[in-house]
Formats: C-alpha cells, sequence, structure tokens
C-alpha cells in the first residue's frame, strides 16, 4: 500500500473530470441566474408596454366620460382589458401570473395649472389626465425548483393627458 500511494498522487488521468465535477455547479447555477434575469427582464418590459397601451387607449376616449374625480365604468373596464390581454374583450394575459385585471387601476386628475386652447379650448374644470398603473407578481424560475419562496412583483405606471378623440 506504501508502493501504491506516491504513484496516485502521480496520475492525473482523472483529473478533468474531477474538474468538471467542482465546476459544474457553479456554471449551472450562474446559467439559470442568468436566464431567470432575461425573463425578468423581459417579463417587467411587457408589464410596461401594456400599461403604456392602456393609457393610450384611455386617453382617446371622449372628454364626456371622465369627471376631474374618475372615469366611466366601461372606460375603467375597457383599459384593463387592453392593458391585461391587448384586446377590448377577452384574449389571453399578456404574463401567465397576470389573472387579476383588479391588479390594473385606472386614476383621473384635472390639470388645472395653466391656460389651454386647441382641442381643450371650452375645458371649465381643466384637462383630465389619465393614469394607469399595474401590479403583477412574477414567478422566478427558481421558485419552480424549490429554491426561493419569495414574491416579487412587477409594476409600471403611466401617465397621459386626455385627447378625447
Amino acid at each position: 500500500m506504501n508502493r501504491l500511494a506516491p504513484s496516485l498522487w502521480r496520475c492525473r488521468s482523472g483529473s478533468a473530470g474531477i474538474e468538471l465535477v467542482l465546476v459544474m455547479p457553479i456554471m449551472l447555477i450562474l446559467m439559470f441566474g442568468l436566464v431567470d434575469l432575461g425573463n425578468f427582464f423581459m417579463s417587467q418590459h411587457a408589464v410596461v408596454k401594456a400599461v403604456r397601451d392602456g393609457a393610450r387607449y384611455a386617453s382617446r376616449r371622449g372628454f364626456g366620460e371622465y369627471s376631474c374625480a374618475a372615469a366611466s365604468s366601461d372606460v375603467v373596464t375597457k383599459t384593463r382589458d387592453i392593458t391585461r390581454t391587448g384586446t377590448i374583450s377577452g384574449g389571453t394575459a399578456r404574463l401567465v401570473t397576470w389573472t387579476d385585471p383588479a391588479s390594473i387601476t385606472l386614476t383621473v386628475r384635472c390639470d388645472t395649472s395653466g391656460t389651454y386652447s386647441g382641442i381643450y379650448n371650452g375645458q371649465t374644470s381643466g384637462v383630465p389626465v389619465v393614469k394607469v398603473s399595474a401590479v403583477v407578481p412574477y414567478n422566478s424560475l427558481f421558485r419552480h425548483f424549490g429554491i426561493t419562496t419569495a414574491t416579487i412583483n412587477l409594476s409600471a405606471a403611466s401617465e397621459v393627458p386626455v385627447m378625447g378623440v
């Protein structure tokens, strides 16, 4: 046995396999982390784009559907649908976790900070400004493997003056 030990220390025939076994877990965690990070940014971008689309839709509804405190229920319902699914009614959610239309809020305020003309001429109570915001849960890839149970929320908001087109 004493003569065999020095020859095992000099033998290098399995060193590449051992290095691979030592480095592979780190490489897999790094790879899954980068994929999850990319998925997070793609999902965040989808929420930002959806909220912007919803605000753009709401801003093009008629002035009669807004007061300085709220929008009509039809505007709220259709804006939520446009924001969540990309269509006025029906459709599938842009993100799998975006199941609740109530996660989208539509608020209206009137901007009375100046004197306006053009399409806003005659607006005695100010220019209505619509703000659409959403908070959507994000499921990490690591959550599917049981590594983390933390809930991450994606949020976005967009504010546009009503154009009444």
